[in-house]
């Protein structure tokens, strides 16, 4: 193993998903539908907000992601991403006070709105892209084998990775101009398709390209990369299940972007955590590594991020059962969320 992880604070409400400030503070969402702000290892006793009026958590569901905007603080605004009383998709932006402390449960603007067929495979990140423009993940709509076909269908926005415009004014949002779909032959809002239920994504700060952690089905759990500008892929499911045939002995893989990296439901593993390309200075050892986990074993692979073509992943350390989400702070070292409460701060150790 090469990873320390020293526990930094622990937080209320099942911690699952990290947005960073700019001045070296973290935002927290947890679960259960508040969120914290972590300042170096010390936690305030309030929340950040506290949405457990108008979110609905358990299973998969609750508060699922948090996103500042890329000019925090001169524009006040975080996005959430959510599961609502019916159980649907709610993506909406709240307003910090002057000093960050606060977010405003009534100045909630909702930007999207989607309906969920079943109670799982909800998404739920949240991330700004380089280009300003806010990524949306959602799953292919739950039950098992995505039996409505959203994963490849492009006239639903289950199943894929969004590209929404949040500064377009009076809209909701708006359409980026090269979206793949901004003309027709799709949704316009569809960056990336053929995904059952990526629940973690980020970007690389280095390069801008998009990494994603999608959720297998019964036996493959993989690791996606869309390189820098790359819309319009199409990643396979539900014809495939990592770089595996789903559901035939035969399939076609034209058209379709194979995972950069996997792993099978062995040694207790079932569910992959999306991570992040280390781009710190404090663990030499992990700079341009990719680093990801598995949710039930804990086990903590890593990659490196540079380079064309699959990879097998390299296991470097352990953060127990329960790990929910990778984090960065703003000079780009890592942190780690368990639905324990637990968070680590990540750091790299020779052998």
């Amino acid at each position: 193993m090469i990873l320390r992880l020293e526990t930094v604070a622990t937080l209320d409400g099942r911690p699952l998903a990290f947005s960073a400030l700019r001045d070296g503070r973290l935002y927290v969402a947890s679960q259960d539908g508040r969120a914290w702000i972590l300042d170096g290892g010390s936690v305030g006793g309030e929340p950040l907000v506290d949405l457990r009026d108008r979110v609905l958590s358990g299973g998969e569901r609750g508060l699922l992601g948090i996103a500042v905007h890329p000019r925090f603080p001169d524009d006040p605004r975080a996005f959430v991403n959510y599961t609502d009383a019916d159980g649907n998709t709610v993506v909406s932006s709240l307003t910090a006070n002057a000093d960050g402390t606060r977010l405003d449960p009534a100045s909630e603007r909702v930007i999207l709105r989607v309906d969920q067929p079943f109670a799982n495979h909800n998404g739920g990140a949240v991330a700004f892209g380089p280009d300003g423009y806010l990524y949306v993940s959602l799953g292919d709509g739950g039950s098992g084998g995505d039996p409505q076909g959203n994963g490849q269908s492009l006239e639903t926005l289950l199943g894929k990775i969004l590209r929404l415009d949040v500064d377009a004014g009076e809209a909701a949002h708006g359409i980026p101009d090269d979206n793949p779909f901004a003309d027709g032959g799709g949704r316009p809002e569809i960056w990336l398709s053929g995904l059952r239920n990526p629940w973690r994504m980020g970007f690389d700060r280095a390069t801008g390209d998009l990494w994603i952690g999608d959720v297998g089905q019964n036996a493959w759990e993989e690791i996606d990369v869309a390189r820098a500008g790359g819309g319009g892929l199409n990643f396979g499911w539900n014809v495939m299940e990592g770089r595996h045939c789903f559901g035939s002995r035969r399939c076609s893989e034209d058209g379709l972007v194979l995972p950069v990296t996997e792993y099978g439901h062995s040694a207790g593993n079932c569910t992959v955590i999306g991570g992040v390309v280390y781009r710190g200075t404090e663990s030499p050892i992990l700079r341009g590594g990719y680093l990801f986990a598995d949710y039930c074993s804990g086990r903590i692979w890593a990659i490196e991020a540079a380079g064309d073509g699959f990879r097998e992943p390299v296991e470097v350390g352990n953060a127990g059962p329960g790990i929910a989400a990778f984090g960065e702070d703003a000079a780009g070292e890592l942190y780690a969320a368990n639905l324990d409460g637990t968070i680590s701060r990540i750091t790299g150790v020779a052998r």
